[in-house]
């Protein structure tokens, strides 16, 4: 049986589970987008997690939702996965894996916006303060990288994909209040991948040619970043007062993508990255402090 303080480090370990898998894809998009086309690739990858989820409910005999609730589950599919999935990776097709990851992880300054005007969220000037000095550090890290941010279709591409996971975090949390994190995510997810059944005949077309090491870059992909992450990520929405103490740890992203990236790729890491994570951590802690405090007292106060 879960203690109190086990219950609640429960969300934060699966939101940081789910980010390490998150900042993993940005490296396994682009080594995947050396054989497939980025139409091809979001299907072959959707394919496999939503087999996956959808396999599991049905093993499971996972009720399906309900019709009154469906256009939730409808826009969470389309507009925060399938059409985000096309912005992310045809942007990250032409931007660095690091600097595409300081982009997407802007998402929880859009988020944190939305649930106050669509959640009637609250938020403190210590969360404020918290999420402005977590994005400072995301600039060193950008910047110590690329130099300079110019502007480009593959930018402008995946700064709309970021407002879109905004959305999606936000329909997710209010999805989880009525069904659990395996149904919000499972068939949110076989929607998404309903309509990337339009990109089929590029992926018949692609998948003879490309190599075993391609495909299990892709295997990992639907298994990793999409199956296990978004199911995490419901699941500590699901367990959290308020979206951004979730959504705040999309900020390590691309300080854990740029390790991966230059372990995976080879690609640069500049020293100032140690920097910008030292300072992203700084603004999460600050943003969930009321959380750690409480946990921190919890601990303290339990009996030997």
């Amino acid at each position: 049986m879960k203690t109190a303080s086990q219950a609640k480090t429960t969300p934060y370990l699966a939101a940081g589970t789910a980010i390490f898998f998150w900042a993993s894809s940005y490296a396994g998009v682009r080594y995947a987008l050396h054989y497939y086309s980025p139409e091809a690739l979001m299907l072959f990858r959707f394919l496999i997690a939503s087999s996956v989820l959808l396999g599991y409910c049905a093993l499971k005999k996972i009720p399906p939702p309900k019709m009154r609730d469906f256009p939730f589950f409808l826009a969470a599919g389309f507009l925060g996965l399938f059409v985000y999935m096309w912005f992310f990776t045809t942007g990250t097709a032409t931007v660095p894996a690091g600097l595409s990851s300081f982009i997407i992880s802007s998402a929880p300054i859009y988020t944190l916006v939305f649930s106050i005007l669509f959640l009637k969220e609250k938020a403190t000037f210590q969360i404020w303060l918290g999420v402005l000095i977590s994005f400072a550090g995301l600039a060193i890290i950008s910047f110590s990288q690329s130099g300079a941010l110019q502007l480009n279709s593959g930018i402008l591409f995946l700064l709309i994909a970021a407002v879109l996971l905004s959305m999606y975090s936000i329909i997710q949390k209010r999805i989880v209040r009525n069904y659990s994190a395996i149904q919000s995510t499972a068939y949110c997810v076989g929607i998404a991948t309903v309509c990337m059944l339009i990109f089929a005949p590029a992926l018949v077309r692609e998948f003879p040619d490309t190599p075993m090491s391609g495909n299990l870059a892709v295997i990992w992909l639907g298994l990793g970043p999409a199956a296990s992450a978004y199911f995490l990520w419901a699941l500590a929405l699901s367990r959290v007062e308020k979206t951004i103490h979730v959504t705040s740890f999309s900020y390590l992203t691309p300080f854990l993508a740029s390790i991966i990236a230059f372990v995976w790729l080879g690609e640069d890491m500049a020293p100032l990255t140690l920097l910008g994570g030292v300072i992203i951590v700084t603004g999460m802690i600050l943003t969930n402090f009321k959380q750690i405090k409480h946990m921190l007292r919890e601990e303290r106060t339990k009996p030997e």
